[in-house]
């Protein structure tokens, strides 16, 4: 049996990975060889997008250190649908960490935001 830190969960438990398996219905809006990126379903602005990449990675730092260019995918896939979107010109990206700062789904993903005003510091 498998031993999961604090906040990991097996990928065959991860919701996220249902998405990116087609298993989980989602509001898709991009997706590549490497990401996929979907409606959150409790969004907190106009455009409220998450992009996952297809490998199960618990946070940012892991899909980092694993090499490969994920961020860097993350990012790029951001940028596309902020275009797509209409919101290219002002957009936030926001990796959360840890259940005590946000992160609910143990998939690393990152948010992007936008199609209205944010506030400095943020929540």
């Amino acid at each position: 049996m498998s031993v999961y830190r604090r906040g990991m969960t097996p990928a065959s438990e991860c919701l996220f990975c249902g998405i990116v398996a087609g298993d989980v219905p989602a509001d898709v809006v991009h997706d590549d060889e490497q990401t996929v990126a979907f409606r959150d379903i409790n969004g907190q602005a106009p455009t409220h997008v998450l992009v996952v990449p297809r490998d199960h990675h618990p946070n940012a730092a892991s899909l980092a250190t694993a090499g490969q260019g994920g961020v860097d995918a993350l990012v790029r896939t951001a940028a596309a649908v902020a275009a797509a979107e209409g919101v290219a010109e002002d957009y936030r990206l926001v990796f959360n960490t840890g259940a005590e700062a946000g992160q609910s789904v143990f998939h690393v993903h990152l948010h992007l935001l936008g199609g209205r005003s944010f506030t400095w510091p943020p929540g």
